[in-house]
């Protein structure tokens, strides 16, 4: 059986479809990050984001980036969903689900998850707001 789940889509995210893949009765904890459009950016307005990506590059780094925290947090299963095109306020953009024996392991798996995503995918975000917009350095 999987134990990786990736996923790039236009569409949006299901958190549930992401939590019932690592589900099982082996995990003693789960940890879920959801990440969503805020209202605000350093007190801007933010209207809409919009988020590009290089896919076949995105979708190889974000299974490195499942791989190397199933092994050196031993995870059990790992699910990272992102999302593309324009979201809204409110809309989901990623979704990470971890689960492990352990919820120490599952909660250290999912940080190095979405750090590391945001350090390496070639995932790119605009901010749009009521005054203008700019493109989103990964760690400003």
């Amino acid at each position: 059986m999987d134990k990786i789940n990736i996923l790039l889509t236009e569409n949006p995210l299901s958190v549930q479809a992401c939590e019932a893949f690592v589900s099982g009765a082996d995990a003693g904890g789960t940890v879920v990050f959801i990440g969503t459009v805020r209202n605000k950016t350093q007190a801007k307005s933010v209207v809409r984001l919009e988020f590009e990506a290089y896919a076949p590059m995105a979708v190889a780094e974000m299974q490195k980036i499942a791989e190397t925290a199933q092994t050196r947090f031993s995870v059990l299963k790992i699910a990272i969903h992102h999302r593309t095109g324009v979201l809204g306020i409110g809309d989901i953009p990623v979704v990470i689900a971890v689960s492990a024996a352990h919820r120490g392991a599952a909660f250290e798996a999912c940080q190095f998850c979405i750090d590391t995503l945001k350090q390496t995918v070639p995932i790119w975000k605009k901010e749009i707001f009521e005054d203008g917009e700019t493109w989103v350095a990964a760690h400003p």
